[in-house]
Formats: structure tokens, sequence, C-alpha cells
């Protein structure tokens, strides 16, 4: 860049001056190897440019382009302090050197020297930037102070949602709004999972004849991306990942036109709750990500900590078992090692608990049954799942909370209800449904003050918006049913039943 414009005016002086510069350089670059010499290299090569540019400044202008270079090397080695002090000793020099000749700086020089002087400041900045990315160490806390700072900036933003983040309370709000303008029969709100579209809201369409034509529209709507209206059935996207569907009402007998007006004005007036719905449907995915981050954390650390600790009490007992000072000494070891084993094999069991979970592929009754299988596996207690399910899938949350609540139930039932056999029953009719877990054990007992499984599947089922009930059943054992909405009478019952036998 130096040598073209020196070139092309075939400056003899510029050449002298681009030769003493290549020579500073190439000295510059050899001394650099040197540890004793790194630091003041740099500062030496940097007076030396400044001169340079000072001695040639009259006659050859071009050589100006030199003074941005020291500036951003240094700030590479140095940073910016090293920059600064880089960028002044050249300046100095070059006009020092310049005014001691007697040259004419004129104010078309002065622009010049200023300009390459901010270009070389510009270089320091990004050098500087550099060296400071170079130097940082890797911090394995960035990441958690990030999310620490934007999880505190998203609690000083909750208070001034005014609808709050409750997808549950939003939908039933649009809902609201779209039965008010438009009268139907049948209505759903869908959200997209994966490939499919599952069902949020959903009124008045229990029978398959009437909700497969609504899904249908739906899906074309939001593959297109468009509103579309056939016969009585329409549908049109809201936000960025909602659909509203419905079939309008034989009553109403709407002219085609006033069902288009009316749903382009409804797009206008929902635009606000759309974006609230979003948003509240992301803060729903963030936290089923944090809480499925920490129960993968809790499985390594139990796995790797506490159970294998444990175990390795259990290798000592056997060593002091091997030799007892007395009979009763042994029977002492013998009821100490089979109080260890039990314990490794319920904490191995919270293991397998946190790192169960829900796959995309997978549907609520599988998992269950996946769970169930293992459960019956490692307690030696027959399970039976029994299975109705529709090809339509429930929310992701709502899929979750669901299936950690007939975990902790079976759990509880294998730990503390002395029973022989339980029987699971679920239903999905998205985005209703309905789960029971039943044991032929002892009942509900008093609560224990170290147990929270009971408060725990409460808590699940409120986030669930779902209804939870556990009684004694009649004839013997406990009941745990949580339920979603209501199903539809002509839903048929256990169409599919597994039995899981040690």
């Amino acid at each position: 860049m130096l040598g073209a414009p020196i070139l092309w005016y075939r400056d003899e002086r510029g050449l002298i001056s681009m030769a003493a510069l290549g020579a500073i350089w190439l000295g510059a670059t050899l001394l650099a190897g040197h540890h004793h010499l790194y630091r003041v290299v740099p500062t030496i090569e940097a007076a030396a440019v400044g001169g340079v540019v000072g001695v040639s400044l009259e006659t050859s202008p071009a050589v100006l382009l030199a003074l941005a270079l020291p500036p951003f090397l240094v700030g590479l080695g140095s940073g910016i302090r090293g920059a600064l002090v880089a960028l002044g000793l050249e300046l100095t020099m070059a006009v020092g050197l310049a005014l001691a000749m007697r040259f004419d700086l004129s104010p078309d020089v002065g622009l010049s020297i200023f300009t390459w002087a901010m270009a070389g400041l510009g270089l320091g900045l990004i050098g500087s930037f550099v060296h400071a990315m170079a130097e940082r160490e890797p911090d394995e806390l960035t990441s958690y102070l990030d999310a620490q700072r934007l999880i505190k900036q998203l609690l000083d933003l909750s208070g001034d949602l005014s609808s709050g983040l409750d997808v549950t309370a939003l939908a039933g709000t649009v809902v609201s709004d779209v039965r008010d303008q438009l009268p139907t029969s049948a209505f759903g709100l869908y959200l997209p999972r994966g490939e499919t579209l599952i069902p949020l809201v959903a009124h008045g369409s229990d029978s398959a004849e009437v909700s497969a034509p609504i899904e249908i529209i739906a899906v074309e709507s939001w593959a297109r991306g468009e509103p579309l209206v056939d016969g009585l059935h329409f549908a049109f996207p809201l936000g960025d990942g909602a659909v509203v569907a419905g079939a309008l009402s034989l009553l109403a007998d709407l002219q085609l036109d006033v069902v288009e007006r009316s749903i382009l004005d409804l797009t206008r007036r929902l635009r606000s709750k759309a974006v609230q719905l979003d948003t509240a449907l992301l803060f729903s995915d963030f936290r089923d990500l944090a809480s499925a981050d920490v129960r993968q954390r809790l499985a390594r650390e139990m796995h790797d900590g506490i159970a294998q600790d444990i175990a390795s009490l259990g290798y000592l007992v056997d060593a002091l078992a091997a030799k007892p000072a007395s009979d009763k000494q042994a029977q002492q070891f013998t009821m100490l090692r089979d109080r260890i084993t039990k314990i490794v094999a319920e904490v191995r069991q919270s293991v397998l608990t946190l790192r169960t979970s829900i796959g995309e592929s997978q549907s609520l009754g599988a998992a269950i049954g996946l769970v169930a299988r293992h459960l019956s596996e490692s307690s030696g207690i027959s399970i039976q799942v029994s299975l109705d399910e529709q090809s339509t899938r429930l929310r992701p949350e709502v899929e979750a909370e669901l299936f950690r609540i007939a975990q902790e139930a079976m759990n509880n039932a294998i730990k503390h209800a002395q029973c022989s056999t339980i029987e699971v029953t679920c239903r999905v009719y998205a985005p209703n449904a309905a789960l029971t877990v039943r044991d032929n054990g002892r009942g509900l007992q008093a609560a224990r003050s170290d147990s929270h499984g009971l408060k725990i599947m409460r808590e699940r089922a409120r986030l669930a918006g779902a209804e939870l009930s556990i009684v004694d059943d009649p004839t013997g054992g406990l009941v745990v049913s949580v339920a979603i909405g209501a199903l539809p009478q002509d839903f048929p019952h256990n169409s599919n039943a597994e039995r899981v036998s040690p």
C-alpha cells in the first residue's frame, strides 16, 4: 500500500524512505524474538517510523500511511496504553523533525497527519481489544454470571408485564376475543411442536369428526403463514408461535367477505396479545430447559458422589464382616450390609428418576411405560400400565409435569405402600388428559417431617393447570389421580394395556 503511490509518481526519495521503513520493520521483527527486548522494540520501532515520516514529509507525503501500523502492533502486544504511547511518540518525532528541518506544514499536510493519526488510533484500539481477548482466561462461571444478569433483568421486567407470563391465562384471553368476534361451534389454539401442531386450548372439538378438519386447516395456515377460510372452517397465524383455528356456527350464517374482514381485524387487534403469548411460551421453554439441566446435574453428582461413597462403605463392611469378633457382631455386620445395599439401590433409583424424561419422539404414555418397566425390574413389584392416547400431543411442559407426577406416585407406592401391584392408567385427548396411579398397599399414612412428595406433586399439578386428587381406595390401597379438562364420554377406555412384571 505504501509502495503503490510512490511507484506511481516515480518518487525516488519516497523509495528511499520506503526502503528505510522496510529495514526498520525487518529489524523489529528479528529483534522481537528476544525475550528481554520484546517490550522495548515496539517503542523504538514507533520512534524510528515517526523519524522517517518527519524527514520525508515535505517530498513524499504518501509515507504518512506508515503512521497507522505501529499503534496496531503495539496494541496487539501491550494493550491500549502501549498503543497510545506508540502513537504519541511517532507523532512527536514526525512533527518535531519536520519543524526542525523547516518544512512547510500547510493545512493540507496537517489534515493528512491528523487523518493517518486517527487511523493509527483506530487500529490501535482494535489491536488492544484482540490483546485483551487473548489474555482473558476462560472462566467456568462466565455463563452463570451472564445467566444471572439476564434473569435479574427478567425479574425486573416481569413487574411491568400487565398480563404476566401464564400461557394458559393468555391463551384464554385470546379465545375470548376470537369467540366474541366470530361465533364458533368448535375452536382451537395450536402451538408448533416439531413438524406438527399441538392444541393449547380446544372447545367443542371432542370428536375426531369435528377436530380433524380444524387441525388440517390449522396446519395449512401455519405452513403458509397466512389466514385461510374454507367453508365453515377458518385459521390464521397468531404471532410467531401459535395458530388460531375453528369451525363457524351454522346459526351465524356469515358471508365469506364478512369472515375474512373479521379475521383481518382480529389479526390487528390481537397483535399485542400475540407478543405476550410468544413471550410466555419462551419463558415456559426456558423454565423447562433449566429444570432439565438441574435434574441432569443432580443425577451426575449423586451417581459420581453419594452413590460411590456409599458403595465404598459397603466394601469396608464386607472386609470387617470377613473376620467378626463374635456371632452377634457378624449379625450386626450382615444387617448393616443389607441396609447399605438398600440405600445404594434407592440412590440409583433416584438417579434413574432424575435422568428419565420425555423425548421428542416419545409420547407421555410411552415414557410412563418405560419408567414403569425400570421400576418394576428394580423393585420386584408388578406394574400394569394402561394407555389411551390420541396422536395429538400435549404441550411439552404439560407432558413433563404429568410424567413427573406419575413417576413420583409410583416411587412413593414402591417405597412406602408395601404393595404388591400398581396400576397406572393414562388417557390423553389433547389438550385434555387424565392420569391415575393405583396401588393395593396400606393406603395414605401420616405425613413424615422429611417427606415432600405430595407437596411436589401438588405443585406440579398447579404448573400443568391440572386437578390433583389423593384418596384411599375403598378396596385397599391409595389412588392418585390428576386430570386436565374433561375427557369425552365416548372416548375408548384401556385400549392398550401393558403388564410389567419383575
